[in-house]
């Protein structure tokens, strides 16, 4: 009997274990996925943001190692009261943005808050109609990540959690051609956490 319930145990725990193998391997596969297509347009020379020089010499942005710990599963709240605002940008130019929601979670066990904007001539476009924004900064900026941060795209969820996944986290074009113009993240959205994912920074 005891063999049995043995037996019985090890299955289920194999069973368990190649699940989880399962889901790690297909998670991994998504976020490489990822980055190929960002690569892809880097490499490509009508999408590219890089600079002629910069383009010459592009082999691969630098990545922080895929980690499933910065995919997160934030409690999700609507503004109560949505605003349409101006947001800065390293230009003059003023794009509008409306305040959406915010997302708190807990990362390296500190409990979090991102703000989530919405582009209001973006989603008048048909496949960008979904579309959520978060432009952030964290205590890796201007060592292993660019001085202006990074940003996150992801879309309207359907409850009150929302996914963000930090190994999608890109920089702004700015990161690698000054001639763009690009929306600072606000002061709201100042993580005091190190966000070892996504893109680093660029060495020109």
């Amino acid at each position: 009997m005891q063999k049995i319930i043995f037996i019985s145990f090890l299955a289920i725990l194999m069973t368990s274990c190649h699940q989880k193998r399962k889901f790690y391997d297909d998670y991994t596969a998504s976020i490489k996925d990822f980055q190929y297509k960002l690569n892809t347009e880097f490499s490509d020379k009508k999408e590219s943001p890089l600079t002629e020089e910069g383009f010459k010499k592009f082999t691969s942005l630098d990545f922080f190692p895929i980690d499933s710990i910065y995919k997160v599963t934030a409690k999700f709240e609507l503004e109560s009261n949505q605003k349409i605002f101006k947001m800065p940008t390293t230009t003059e130019r003023l794009p509008i943005y409306k305040t959406y929601g915010k997302a708190t979670f807990t990362i390296n066990g500190k409990k979090q808050v991102l703000h989530i904007y919405q582009n209001q001539d973006l989603i008048k476009e048909d496949k960008y109609k979904n579309h959520l924004f978060i432009p952030f900064t964290d205590t890796t900026n201007g060592n292993e990540t660019y001085e202006g941060g990074r940003f996150i795209d992801l879309e309207i969820p359907k409850g009150n959690t929302i996914i963000i996944d930090f190994n999608t986290a890109y920089n702004p074009y700015c990161a690698y051609n000054h001639k763009y113009s690009c929306p600072i993240p606000p002061k709201e959205n100042k993580l005091d956490v190190a966000i070892k994912a996504g893109v680093k920074s660029y060495k020109k």
